[in-house]
């Protein structure tokens, strides 16, 4: 079984979100696939629409601080993760409340 090239995925992605332009899960799916390419600043952009379109996804505050973090923006990285806890707490997840707690304290 062969996996599909990364390229096909975002394509088949990007036409999806094209049918659905506000869901955030296809936007989280966009970004993420520009961050394995290290598309930082396509990542950045489509994390940001992500949290536009669900100020409650958790898990798009962390990768968009953990990009900020590797592109050496440790300023921005630090404000993603303070506003990821927050959404965690909004969202009573403690999970992503803890993993984003855990990524500020290794940058502070």
């Amino acid at each position: 079984m062969s996996k599909e090239p990364a390229s096909d995925r975002l394509d088949q992605l990007l036409a999806m979100l094209g049918r659905q332009p506000g869901d955030p899960f296809l936007l989280y799916a966009v970004a993420m696939e520009y961050k394995k390419r290290g598309e930082s600043s396509l990542a950045i952009e489509y994390f940001n629409r992500t949290i536009e379109a669900d100020c409650n996804y958790c898990y798009a505050y962390y990768q968009r601080g953990q990009v900020q973090q590797l592109a050496g923006q440790l300023e921005q990285a630090r404000l993603s993760y303070r506003q990821g806890i927050q959404a965690a707490a909004r969202a009573g997840d403690e999970h992503a409340r803890a993993e984003l707690e855990s990524a500020l304290q290794m940058i502070e």
